[in-house]
């Protein structure tokens, strides 16, 4: 297993770094994880293999970059470094039991009757684990935005003018880039902070494409040969020095009504999804989430995801506009 991060400097631009302990070990041949991506793909040689042969002596202080009290500065895990139009941003909700009945509650206020929410879960526990080989139910499936979108370690997490709340979501995201043949390659997994609007989402959950196209953080760190079976973290709310709100989660296969194949299967079948040098980031569901426990995050409130195996957690303010929403008008040609 390898942990690597990406990184920017004003001066000396963008690098990658594999993360050993307390230090980054800067990499030769490339200023982005894409890149490194693209290189092993030429080569027919894995990933890790190049990773491993572009190491140099280079090593900077990983705690310094960390804490912000550096000049270098953490980037999101992955991104298209080119072309942000070019990276997509989805996700895939109702794969854990919380999850479903967090949903299931949001949308009746009780245990009765199943919403199409849970009915959604149910879906996915009787038919999204199929043999190998083989396809599995359809999960839900939504659109977060493109790469612009992502935002790194440290960095606010914004609630638009038009936006009725911000709430974490505690995730794992796959990290996939096409080929040129048109497969789909998993690069490797990151944490993440998927982030949506669940007032706009109980109001009525027709309203759930909506709530979704906010910013989202992904990393510090990317994984390369993660093993996601059974993973086991913690999500808290920080408000200046009290933490107003904690709870453990756990995601991985064993805690999902569905494998990563079947997700997977069921985002790349579509060939809009397959066009070669794309990048695709698509987070694998949320286990809780402090909304479903009743707490509405303030401006300035701390998101913190940490996930044994996924290296340091994941950082990141919330910012709320107030400004009064601005009519979005189009003029004919």
């Amino acid at each position: 297993m390898q942990r690597l991060v990406q990184l920017k400097h004003t001066a000396q631009g963008r690098r990658v770094a594999l993360v050993e302990d307390n230090k980054l070990c800067l990499l030769n041949g490339g200023g982005s994880i894409y890149q490194f991506a693209e290189t092993a793909l030429k080569s027919g040689k894995s990933l890790a293999q190049t990773l491993t042969a572009a190491r140099t002596s280079e090593v900077l202080d990983y705690e310094l970059i960390y804490q912000g009290q550096s000049e270098w500065r953490l980037l999101p895990a992955f991104d298209h470094p080119t072309e942000s139009a070019r990276c997509l941003v989805t996700g895939t909700g109702l794969t854990h039991k919380a999850s479903a009945e967090n949903r299931q509650a949001m949308h009746t206020g009780q245990a009765q009757p199943v919403t199409d929410s849970m009915r959604m879960y149910q879906s996915g526990l009787e038919g999204g684990r199929p043999a190998p080989g083989q396809i599995g139910s359809q999960p839900e499936w939504f659109y977060k935005g493109g790469g612009d979108i992502l935002r790194a370690h440290g960095e606010p997490l914004i609630v638009p003018p038009f936006g009725l709340d911000g709430g974490e979501e505690a995730e794992v995201a796959g990290v996939y880039l096409i080929d040129a043949a048109g497969n789909a390659r998993r690069v490797g997994l990151a944490l993440g902070n998927e982030f949506s609007d669940h007032k706009w989402e109980a109001k009525n959950y027709l309203w759930l494409a909506h709530s979704k196209l906010r910013t989202c953080a992904l990393g510090p760190e990317l994984i390369v040969g993660a093993e996601f079976n059974d993973a086991r973290g913690v999500v808290r709310i920080e408000r200046g020095a009290k933490t107003v709100w904690t709870s453990p989660f756990a995601t991985g296969e064993k805690n999902m009504s569905h494998t990563v194949a079947n997700l997977e299967h069921h985002h790349f079948k579509y060939a809009a999804h397959r066009r070669p040098g794309d990048a695709h980031i698509h987070f694998f569901g949320a286990d809780v989430f402090s909304f479903g426990a009743g707490i509405e995050l303030a401006d300035g409130d701390v998101m913190e995801i940490s996930l044994a195996g996924f290296g340091r957690p994941l950082r990141n303010p919330i910012r709320i506009d107030r400004t009064v929403p601005a009519l979005a008008a189009v003029e004919p040609l």
